[in-house]
């Protein structure tokens, strides 16, 4: 089959190389995928350059690729909540990454219906960006009526976490480029600040939450107009202390992540609040309770441009650039 290689890490980017490998083999608790269409992210760049290898130390050659949408070819002998025939999508686990590829072998506890109303397209939108923003939620633990600012919220990511927290009943507040403004109002913010024409430092104040998407150049900011007490999740920030002791890691990365991490804690202890790293995981029951709510709510995701798998290097280069309105999808197969 076709995937999609990364031969080693390089810290400026490098092309993937598009290569014949063998099919996957599937065990008990497996299915075997075809695959119709992939995600493209900001965390395929941040593997290619080696960003992630202290979380996830992946040894090359290595298939590319966090998230899918496909249809069930094969199911292992223990698998019992999918049939052949069935289109599903999920976020990959994070040992064993590879959706832009033919073929992907995947855990049944990784994955979920599609909902019925999303193309394949606007499926492969939603596994690892709404994962992420859901178990950002888990974290926060919000009540309806209080408020959250979403830094950078016009991305792909933005995409998934304001209807979410519009399920939640939160009042939303985001930031970035006036040209996104419709759009992301459409999905349900309730105030857009144009960052060239307003610094939102200076006039927000007391917000329950922050879901931040810039890292470290705005954390500062963000945490100056966070209330006393309250929480800040990053997805773009350093991890911490407790990142990695929610994350299971052995004491030694416990430790140096708590160094690592350490000046982003100092700035919430200032005000008694909590700075929260997040690295998002495979979770098929997350995946369906995501998938209940968008059927309930019929919520729309973003498509912003389709590549085949042989133009995965212009989709990772658009994608690198930063300038997606909505998600980066490679089309595989129909």
């Amino acid at each position: 089959m076709k995937a999609c290689v990364l031969n080693g890490y390089d810290k400026k980017g490098r092309s993937l190389e598009i290569v014949n490998v063998q099919k996957p083999e599937i065990g008990n608790n497996d299915v075997l995928v075809k695959t119709r269409t992939a995600g493209v992210n900001p965390l395929d760049n941040m593997i290619i350059h080696g960003d992630v290898k202290l979380i996830v130390p992946y040894k090359t050659p290595l298939v590319m690729g966090n998230e899918f949408t496909g249809v069930i070819e094969k199911v292992g002998k223990s698998v019992t909540r999918f049939k052949v025939g069935d289109r599903v999508y999920g976020r990959m686990p994070l040992r064993k990454i590879g959706t832009f590829a033919e073929f992907i072998a995947i855990e049944q506890d990784s994955i979920a219906i599609v909902p019925e109303y999303l193309s394949d397209e606007e499926a492969s939108c939603v596994p690892l960006t709404a994962l992420t923003a859901f178990q950002a939620f888990e974290i926060m633990r919000p009540k309806a009526g209080e408020t959250i600012f979403i830094s950078g919220g016009t991305g792909s990511l933005g995409a998934m976490a304001i209807p979410l927290a519009k399920s939640f009943g939160l009042s939303v507040i985001t930031n970035g480029n006036a040209e996104n403004r419709d759009r992301v109002i459409e999905l349900g913010v309730d105030r857009f600040i144009d960052y060239k024409t307003e610094d939102y430092s200076k006039s927000l104040h007391d917000v329950d939450y922050v879901l931040d998407t810039l890292g470290d150049r705005e954390l500062a900011k963000e945490f100056s107009i966070l209330k006393q007490g309250g929480k800040l999740v990053s997805l773009k920030g350093l991890p911490n202390g407790e990142f990695a002791s929610r994350f299971g890691m052995p004491f030694v990365k416990r430790m140096l992540f708590g160094m690592v991490g350490r000046k982003y804690d100092k700035m919430a202890d200032k005000k008694n609040q909590s700075y929260h790293f997040i690295f998002v995981h495979e979770d098929g029951k997350g995946l369906e309770t995501i998938s209940k709510l968008f059927t309930e709510k019929k919520i729309k995701v973003s498509v912003d441009e389709v590549f085949s798998l042989d133009d995965v290097n212009k989709a990772l280069e658009k994608v690198a650039n930063g300038k997606s309105k909505g998600k980066t999808i490679i089309r595989i197969s129909k």
